[in-house]
């Protein structure tokens, strides 16, 4: 496949993935910080309608995934899957969920539903959506070693490495004693 029509079928994969995933966030109400909120309030006024949402995802996704994408070694655009080797339970992962659902449960948007909604023309939602730019920008110069967090301050394996190549080291942290 030449690289203009692969460019093309991009494109077009994105236009109709990105038009079925905000109508279906639209239409099932996960753009309604009032909903999800509401979904969230499980000791409260819980609203478990989003579970309905989300179950009837997985149950289209599922027999999809297990039918036709897991056996592809290539997605429709032409790019090869990668899947990653990190299936590990670690600080970085439990960190990143929790202010993950710090954000959800202040601000009744995730990333998914947000994009869905910038459309409407909300100075609440630009606001969400400029301010989760900032934090992926944030969270990438963490997880490169480049800009401490509060508290938790810089992301220790990453400096260990820095450290060491500037130290001139040959060995690899894993072999150091």
């Amino acid at each position: 496949m030449n690289h203009s029509k692969a460019k093309i079928i991009r494109i077009i994969t994105g236009w109709v993935s990105g038009a079925l995933f905000g109508s279906g966030m639209i239409i099932s109400g996960m753009v309604d910080p009032n909903k999800v909120i509401a979904f969230l309030d499980i000791f409260g006024d819980w609203d478990p309608s989003l579970a309905f949402v989300m179950g009837g995802a997985l149950l289209v996704f599922t027999p999809i995934y297990h039918l036709i994408i897991k056996k592809r070694k290539k997605a429709v655009n032409g790019d090869l899957f990668t899947w990653t080797s990190n299936t590990s339970v670690d600080g970085t992962l439990i960190s990143g969920a929790v202010i993950f659902g710090a954000g959800w449960g202040l601000a009744g948007f995730c990333p998914g539903p947000a994009m869905a909604s910038i459309g409407g023309g909300s100075n609440i939602i630009l606001a969400f959506t400029l301010s989760m730019i900032v934090g992926m920008v944030h969270a990438n110069q963490y997880l490169a070693g480049r800009l401490p967090l509060p508290i938790v301050g810089y992301r220790k394996n990453i400096c260990a490495i820095t450290s060491e190549v500037a130290a001139g080291s040959t060995t690899t942290p894993s072999t150091s004693k």
